[in-house]
């Protein structure tokens, strides 16, 4: 088992996933934490925006981690694996031949090999480029998810829709491997969060010359409140009630929609803790 020193505990370096050293990730884990102890703690994955700040996002969740004795893993997928301008290749999952949900899940495994964690099902947030992959990651793995909190997401892919990936899920199975589970969906969580504010349109319509640009791309709308609204419908559809929360006076600020994630994860910690009581 590798050595737990002051490059892993609380708050720990930024170690290259072993399965592919091309991305990263840090963790944290609570101060209780006692290397020879029993005790498995819960984990939540917070998933960077499209400037990949997952060492601060980690850092902004440790208050969180400290009340409720849940580990903390945040993921960092770098620009330019594609390329010079690769700058969104993890938000779709699938891009350039690699797998971003499937290296998320090594890097869990790998984390599992140091840290006593819950690996079967964990939290996940995450916010603009990082709620476009836990949105699509919540499509793929609902298995894995004990809740899952969605924010700001610039584009978002409608289950039901037939339309091919990543506008919709009609040929799900084989661009990721599965189709769509609509019961496993329905047993997860679901919270979707937005600034009132985040009404503009920078870093939302996707462009001709963009590896991610289609006819139809733009289609759910011309602001992130628009698109969020067409994948709360869509879920609807499928009979999926998702928490909607709306903070007020903030626009396109990640740190500013936290307070209701922190609550909602926090509920469902708790929540499960009685139930296994």
């Amino acid at each position: 088992m590798p050595k737990l020193n002051f490059y892993r505990l609380e708050q720990s370096a930024m170690f290259a996933a072993q399965s592919d050293p091309r991305f990263h990730y840090c963790t944290y884990m609570p101060k209780s934490y006692e290397p020879e102890g029993e005790k498995r703690y819960p984990l939540a994955v917070l998933v960077h925006h499209s400037l990949r700040n997952a060492a601060g996002l980690r850092d902004e969740f440790v208050d969180f981690a400290e009340e409720n004795q849940c580990a903390l893993l945040a993921p960092l997928f770098p620009c330019g694996i594609g390329g010079p301008d690769d700058f969104n290749n993890y938000k779709h999952l699938r891009h350039g031949g690699v797998a971003y949900d499937d290296v998320l899940l090594n890097m869990i495994e790998e984390v599992a090999s140091v840290f006593r964690i819950e690996t079967g099902r964990f939290l996940m947030h995450g916010f603009s480029g990082g709620g476009q992959f836990s949105m699509r990651f919540y499509l793929r793995h609902p298995d894995r998810l004990r809740g899952v909190s969605i924010a700001a997401p610039g584009t978002v892919t409608l289950p039901g829709d037939p339309r091919s990936w990543w506008v919709g899920t009609g040929d799900m199975k084989e661009a990721l491997g599965a189709p769509v589970d609509v019961e496993a969906m329905r047993r997860v969580p679901v919270q979707l969060v937005i600034g009132a504010e985040d009404t503009g349109s920078q870093g939302v319509v996707v462009s001709p010359g963009s590896s991610f640009w289609r006819d139809d791309a733009n289609d759910t709308g011309d602001n992130r409140v628009a698109r969020l609204d067409a994948f709360q419908r869509a879920l609807e559809g499928m009979g999926i009630t998702a928490e909607r929360e709306e903070v007020p006076d903030v626009a396109h600020v990640g740190v500013d929609i936290q307070e209701p994630v922190k609550a909602f994860f926090s509920r469902l910690l708790n929540a499960q803790e009685r139930n296994v009581r």
